[in-house]
């Protein structure tokens, strides 16, 4: 509960760019788009829904479609950009499955899924041919 409570002085979420809330348990993943200005949350997705559901909600294949539904109901009611509250989560797994397919979706158009490129790839044939 500390991690979420140092997380949240920092990460906050305002009407106008409200906090992309991510909760992972072993068997599921939920997602929540929360004004914390207003304390609502404006949407919300998760693999206990009936249509978000598959074989099992705790891989990645399940973070990816809660990502795009997610995405897709932030874009439905007028949200494009987003902060990302990992909640206290390694940015890994899961966790980067659902930002980065959340992104492909539309979320945060102005940065990419997988920004954190590899500092070996970036210098690659520069030049040096």
């Amino acid at each position: 509960m500390a991690v979420h409570k140092r997380i949240r002085r920092k990460v906050r979420g305002t009407t106008e760019r409200p906090r992309l809330a991510i909760y992972r348990s072993l068997n599921h993943i939920y997602a929540q788009l929360i004004d914390d200005e207003q304390g609502r949350t404006l949407a919300s997705a998760s693999t206990t829904e009936k249509d978000l559901r598959g074989g099992t909600g705790g891989n990645v294949e399940a973070a990816q479609r809660v990502g795009r539904t997610i995405a897709e109901r932030a874009l439905a009611v007028g949200i494009e950009s987003v902060v990302f509250d990992r909640g206290g989560y390694l940015y890994h797994g899961r966790i980067k499955a659902l930002t980065d397919a959340a992104r492909e979706a539309g979320l945060n158009k102005d940065e990419t899924a997988g920004a954190v490129a590899d500092p070996a790839e970036a210098h690659e044939g520069n030049g040096e041919e």
